[in-house]
This record gives structure tokens, C-alpha cells and sequence, in this order.
């Protein structure tokens, strides 16, 4: 395909057939198809064939370890043949045509008999330089159509022939002729169009050249992300050998070695080991995560610290980074309504253009004003109303914006989501797991008067320890990370619903609600009772600890703000939009949250089936509503909102039911998210507003004599090379947050570390 116009009629070719539904990209050389399963795939190339091209079935699902949608090296090569073919003409075309230009521009070059050496160096530029155009055209005509090529074709060969005329039988191959450039057109008949004819051919050369490489750089994201994947896995076999072997070849369940520095193979759960997990390149995380055994690691990722060993959990296309690539895929082939229309303009541009020469022709010709001016005003025509960046302007926009927001953890489900994103005015914001890390911590620990906190952690830690309570796991890995190895456990008891029992280096110890220690007699002396009504009060949950008889203080443990959440927070009314707190929690605890990360708006106690009822009353007041939320009694509320945002840490049903997925897991790629759109949906209004109002402007110029053909050949190659320029610009785009993407158990140590512990 060469123009948006041969995309448009390949799929209406395509979309002819009963049942199929045909999307085709240009940028990507790529249709997406939908076709009833009694259609045989072979009849679908058959349909592109009769339109006048070729096609090549791909696999529906793409590969890390290949090409974009199982394309792979085959496609590359022949895209990097084509380059070369094309950088060859280009090379070769311009050697030539610059002598001609000058030859032709500046009288005092034009020494006796100069214009048969300028038809010495033209004649090959335009019939082999040429010849991809005029090869296009011919099979155009074969099937009564026409396109770019088409006119690129009449306008060339036409200011060829027409020189080949003027020297033979014109009277222009006399010694001694001269001919002075001139910006419009011509209006003496000692003209000869050599210069145009070479120039429009190295012009559009350079420029298709051009375009063929910045495509390449705008889907050089996708193709890095696919290939991310290890190629080959040491797994842990039955007798306990390790035996190393193709990634395809994984099956769910097998165990696998992961050694410092390498690759994760699939997604999986952390079975022996602990080290830090590097996923800056999938997820735009800056710090790695740290993991032990229960814990989820994702394919692609790299171990930066010890040996893991890891039992697969996902193989193949159900791995995140096998749906991050269809995810992407899918936006970048997808159309927004506008490219739909300038899609439509384009298949019927060329028709119209052509029928506008040749009325152009025949207006000049009846003014009176000469054969050279209509011919010139009419090749002008042919060659400035080229409709390639009207094909270009969204795609290529959709391939870098995509490809970046997958660079920075953010993927966008289709060209559609961008509008929303510009409509947007208030982001609900879910808070546990989106706000806060999801995980319980400790936040404080309240000794006695006198007490020693350190003690206090250490040996509730250690009875905490053989317990598996999410509160109890917190309080544990605090004692863990301030103390080191804990000191057995002895005689342990869990106390289902109340706390747990044990001694510890021959103290009986207790931890747990108030009710235990009156089991044991143990009342809470003033201080600690005030201290655990204030962090229950705020939505927080306090432990009493006693051993000895004596109690000797107080645990706090809450569900910890995410660090970046505040700043995220910010970043969002920068943008605009008002934040709104949803949780299950009371009023009070709500609000102590929401004033740590600066959102004013807090709608509390809402049960999970509440949640969509609370999209809709927000929409009800007529504001437009984001929604972000990670669980799955956040996919219903997602689906309602106007836009949905699902952190990629969440469950599938979350992230299938929104519009955007945020791969890291950290809320300040909900403000990338949203910025990125924003600025893709810039980008393509400003490659769609150029490219009509290049037409527009041009088209007019063109018929009124006032363009030369070259510089209209010129101008056509450049509007195509600025659209994909413009484009570009989004490959530079940057996160708001260096730091962005801290997770998991790093999150709630440096929480930790940043809340004041009494005592």
C-alpha cells in the first residue's frame, strides 16, 4: 500500500464479503479482521489479491519471543529489502535530478545543447526512479481504480512526454536555448519540464523514504516489548536436575530456576528464594521490587539479586506481557471516528483530483493563456493533492503513543479512549489497593511508660510470626526487618478471631484484641486504652501485647498510603480534575486518609455492590467520570464509568473492563495515563488539521497557476514526512514521576520508615 486511499479500498474490498468486518492500518500494513468460521482465511487474500495487492496471513495472537502478531523475521527482512530498495532509487534519483534543477533554474549554466544532457540525466529518474509509481498505476488502471501512485504516474510521465514533444518536434532542442525557472506557471511556450518531472519523482522518494523509516522508529516500542521475552528456561525436573529448554515448551506448573541477571520466563509464583526483581522495561518501574516465596513475578522481568525458583502460573498468550502486546496491537489498529472520515474523503480524493486537472487543463486552455500554463497548472494539480498524510495523521500518532505508554506502564485499549480522556472532569479513585498499597503494615508502636518499644516489636513479632493473619504477617516483618532473626516460638496457640498465645524466650506472651488479655486477667492502663481508641477511631487496627502477667503495650497496623499517592493526587489537579475517595471504610477513616494525599471529596461506606451506584450518582450531576480500581468488584463500576482505569497489579476481570490498564501498579501512571492521551489526541487533531489544510491552501494555488510541479512534489512530500515528524515527538514524551512504580513490601518500608514511632 502506498496511500491511505489503497488501505480504504482494500477494506471495503474485504468488508463486501458476508460476514467479514475489515479494519485496515496503513501505518502498519496490517488488517484486522472478524470473518464467520465457514470462511476459509485463503478467500480473504483471494479478495486483497483482486483488489490489486498482496497478503499474508498472521497469527491472531502476538509473541514475545517474535515478531508483531506473529509476523516475525520474515517480515522484518523483507521491510529492511524494501528500505534498501528504496534508499538505492532515492540515492541514485537525487544525484541526478540535482544537476538537472540546477541546469534548468540557473540561465548561466545552460551552456549549448544543455537541455539534451538534462534529458540524459532525467530520462532515467523518471522511468526507473519512477518505475514503482508507474508499476502501481498500470495495476490500478488494470482494476479501474486509482491512487497516489496514479497521479504521481499522470503528473510525471505527463511533463516527460510533453518535454520529449518540445525538444523533438517543438522546437526546443534548437543550440542556444534558454529557459529561466519560474515559481508558477509557465506562460510562453519555450518551456520544457524536465526538472519537474525528476524532481516531483526524488521529491516524493525522499519523502516516502522518510516515511518508511519513522514508521519503523514509531513501532520500534511494540517490537522491543514483544521481544523481551527469554528464549530459553533451566527447569527444575522430578529427581531434581535442571534441564534447559525452549520457552515455548513451558508448561503451567513446571518449576523453574531463575539465576541473578537473568530473564524471568513466564508469569509465575516465587517457590524458593528471595532477591529483587528489575521490571523497569515492561512496567517503567525505576526500583526494583523485592520478592520472596508466595509472591508473583512477571515474565520478562529481570532477577537482579539471589537464585529464585519459580513454578509457572501463565505460559504463552495468557502472560501479561503476551496481553500487554494484543492490548497494544489492538489500539494501534483501531480507528477513531475522525481517521474514519478522513478515510472516506481519501477513496474518493483521487477521483475528484483527477477530474479537478483535467477541468483545470480545459479552463486554461479556453482562457487562452497557453498550452505550457494549463499543462503546468494541471500537472501542479495532479502532483500537490497527494492524500498521504490524511492516511497518516492518526495512525502513526496511535503507533507512538501506544508504544510509549506500554514504555512507561500504561496501555491504551483503543483510539477511542483518547477522546474520553480530553471530556474527563473527576477521577473516583478506589482506595485500597489504588490509594493505599493493599498490604497492612505497622505504623506504630506505643510501649508502656517505660516500656522498651524495641523489645515490645521484637518478642510480639516472634509469637506473631507462626501465625498467617495479614496482621500478624505486618507486625512479624517489622520485627524481622528492625531485629533480624526471631527468636522461637514455643507452645503457640491462635485464638481464632481474638489474637494468639505463645512463649518466647520463657516469657508467656499474648497478642491480640483487649478481650484476650481479659481472658488473662490483663486490663489496658489508661494511656494504651486512649492510644488504641484513637487508631481504631481513625480506621486503623491496634494489638495489645502483655507477657508476664503485665501489659506492656500497643501495636498499630494500617493498610499504608501508597508514597506516590499524594503526589498523584496533585499531578490530577494539575490536569484539571477533582478527586473523589470511594471506600467501604467509616466517614472518619476515610477522611484521615484522604488528608493524607490531599483529596477534599470522600464517599464512605459504600458496600462493593455500591460502587457502580456511586459512578452513576457522580454522573447524575453531570460530570464526566474516571473511574481507577484494581479489584474484581471494581470491574463492574469500570465498565460504568466513562473511563476506566484498572491498575495492572488488579485481577483480569479489572482490567478487561477498562479503558486503560496501568502496568505498575502506582497511581501516578494514572496522571501518565491521562497526560499521554491527551497529548496523543493532541497530536493527531494538529496531523489531521495539516493535512486538510494543506489540500485546502494547496489544491487552489495549484489551479490558479500559481505553483510550479516541482515545488508542489516538494510540498506533497513534505506534508507526509511532517505528520510522521509531529508524531515522533511523542517518543520523547516523559513520566511526572521518576520514582513512580514503588511496590509491594519496598512501599510499606518506606511508609514505615516515614511514620514517627512512639516510645
Amino acid at each position: 500500500m502506498t496511500c491511505s486511499s489503497c488501505a480504504n479500498r482494500i477494506e471495503r474490498k474485504l468488508n463486501k464479503l458476508d460476514g467479514v468486518e475489515a479494519t485496515v492500518n496503513f501505518a502498519l500494513e496490517k488488517a484486522t479482521v472478524t470473518y464467520p468460521a465457514a470462511l476459509d482465511p485463503a478467500d480473504l487474500v483471494k479478495a486483497v489479491e483482486a483488489a490489486g495487492y498482496s497478503a499474508t496471513p498472521v497469527r491472531d495472537e502476538p509473541e514475545p519471543s517474535g515478531g508483531a502478531a506473529g509476523d516475525g523475521d520474515r517480515t522484518d527482512d523483507g521491510k529492511d529489502a524494501e528500505l534498501r530498495t528504496l534508499r538505492e532509487r532515492l540515492v541514485y534519483s537525487a544525484l541526478l535530478t540535482v544537476p538537472v534543477i540546477a541546469l534548468s533554474m540557473i540561465p548561466p549554466l545552460q551552456f549549448r545543447f544543455w537541455q539534451w544532457l538534462v534529458l540524459a540525466l532525467a530520462a532515467p529518474v523518471v522511468v526507473w526512479g519512477g518505475f514503482p509509481f508507474h508499476k502501481a498505476a498500470a495495476k490500478n488502471l488494470r482494476h479501474g481504480t486509482a491512487t497516489m501512485d496514479t497521479l504521481v504516474s499522470l503528473g510525471t510521465l505527463a511533463a516527460f512526454f510533453w518535454s520529449l514533444y518540445a525538444l523533438f518536434i517543438g522546437g526546443m532542442g534548437e543550440p542556444g536555448m534558454t529557459m529561466a525557472f519560474s515559481f508558477t506557471a509557465g506562460g510562453g511556450h519555450a518551456e520544457i519540464y524536465l526538472e519537474a518531472a525528476s524532481g516531483v519523482i526524488a521529491f516524493i522518494l525522499a519523502g516516502r523514504y522518510f516515511e518508511a523509516r519513522s514508521k519503523r522508529k514509531a513501532g520500534a516500542a511494540l517490537k522491543a516489548l514483544l521481544e523481551l521475552g527469554a528464549r530459553e528456561v533451566s527447569v527444575l525436573r522430578a529427581d531434581g536436575r535442571e534441564e534447559r529448554i525452549p520457552v515455548d515448551r513451558l508448561a503451567v506448573g513446571d518449576r523453574f530456576v531463575v539465576r541473578p541477571g537473568e530473564k524471568i520466563a513466564t508469569d509465575g509464583v516465587v517457590a524458593e528464594g528471595s532477591s529483587a526483581v528489575d521490571a523497569s522495561m515492561l512496567t517503567g518501574e525505576s526500583v526494583p521490587v523485592e520478592v520472596r516465596p508466595g509472591d508473583n513475578v512477571t515474565g520478562a522481568t529481570i532477577n537482579a539479586g539471589g537464585r529464585l525458583v519459580v513454578r509457572a502460573t501463565k505460559v504463552g498468550a495468557d502472560t501479561q506481557l503476551a496481553q500487554m502486546a494484543r492490548l497494544i496491537t489492538d489500539a494501534q489498529t483501531g480507528k477513531a471516528a475522525v481517521q474514519r472520515l478522513a478515510d472516506r474523503i481519501s477513496g474518493v480524493f483521487v477521483p475528484i483530483v483527477i477530474a479537478l486537472a483535467v477541468a483545470t487543463l480545459g479552463f486554461w486552455l479556453g482562457s487562452g493563456e497557453g498550452a505550457t500554463a494549463a499543462f503546468t497548472a494541471a500537472v501542479a494539480v495532479l502532483v500537490i493533492a497527494c492524500p498521504c498524510a490524511l492516511g497518516l495523521a492518526t495512525p502513526v500518532a496511535l503507533l507512538v503513543g501506544t508504544g510509549r505508554g506500554a514504555q512507561l506502564g500504561v496501555l491504551i485499549k483503543g483510539p477511542e479512549v483518547l477522546e474520553n480522556t480530553r471530556r474527563v472532569d473527576t477521577v473516583l479513585l478506589d482506595k485500597t489497593g489504588t490509594v493505599t498499597t493493599g498490604r497492612m503494615a505497622l505504623v506504630a508502636t506505643v510501649p508502656v511508660d517505660g516500656g522498651d518499644a524495641d523489645e515490645l516489636l521484637r518478642l510480639a513479632g516472634a509469637v506473631e510470626h507462626a501465625s498467617e493473619h495479614p496482621i500478624a504477617k505486618a507486625i512479624a516483618a517489622a520485627a524481622a526487618e528492625r531485629h533480624g532473626t526471631l527468636p522461637q516460638v514455643e507452645g503457640f496457640t491462635n485464638r481464632e478471631g481474638l489474637g494468639v498465645e505463645g512463649v518466647v524466650e520463657g516469657h508467656a506472651v499474648v497478642a491480640g484484641r483487649p478481650a484476650l488479655l481479659a481472658d488473662w486477667g490483663l486490663a489496658l492502663p489508661a494511656e494504651l486504652a486512649a492510644a488504641l481508641d484513637e487508631a481504631e477511631s481513625a480506621g486503623r487496627t491496634a494489638i495489645a501485647v502483655a507477657w508476664d502477667g503485665g501489659v506492656r503495650g500497643v501495636l498499630v497496623t494500617s493498610d499504608t498510603v501508597k508514597p506516590t499517592s499524594a503526589a498523584a493526587i496533585a499531578g490530577l489537579r494539575e490536569l484539571g480534575l477533582t478527586p473523589v475517595l470511594l471506600t467501604g471504610d467509616n466517614e472518619r477513616a476515610a477522611r484521615s486518609v484522604a488528608a493524607q494525599v490531599g483529596i477534599d471529596e470522600v464517599i464512605a461506606g459504600v458496600l462493593p455492590a455500591g460502587k457502580v451506584d456511586a459512578v452513576k450518582a457522580l454522573q447524575a450531576e453531570g460530570r464526566v467520570v474516571a473511574m481507577v480500581g484494581d479489584g474484581v468488584n471494581d470491574a463492574a463500576a469500570l465498565a460504568t464509568a466513562d473511563l476506566g482505569l484498572a491498575m495492572g497489579t488488579g485481577t483480569d476481570a479489572a482490567i478487561e473492563a477498562a479503558d486503560l490498564t496501568l502496568v505498575r501498579g502506582d497511581l501516578g501512571a494514572a496522571v501518565d495515563a491521562i497526560r499521554l492521551s491527551r497529548s496523543t489526541l493532541r497530536t493527531i487533531k494538529t496531523n489531521l488539521f495539516w493535512a486538510f489544510a494543506y489540500n485546502v491552501a494547496a489544491i487552489p494555488l495549484a489551479v490558479a497557476g500559481l505553483l510550479n510541479p516541482m515545488i508542489a512534489g516538494a510540498a506533497m512530500a513534505f506534508s507526509s514526512v511532517f505528520v510522521v515528524g509531529n508524531s515522533l515527538r511523542l517518543r520523547g514524551f516523559k513520566s511526572t514521576a521518576p520514582e513512580a512504580g514503588v511496590r509491594g513490601d519496598v512501599a510499606a518500608a518506606e511508609q514505615r520508615e516515614a511514620v514517627p514511632v512512639a516510645g
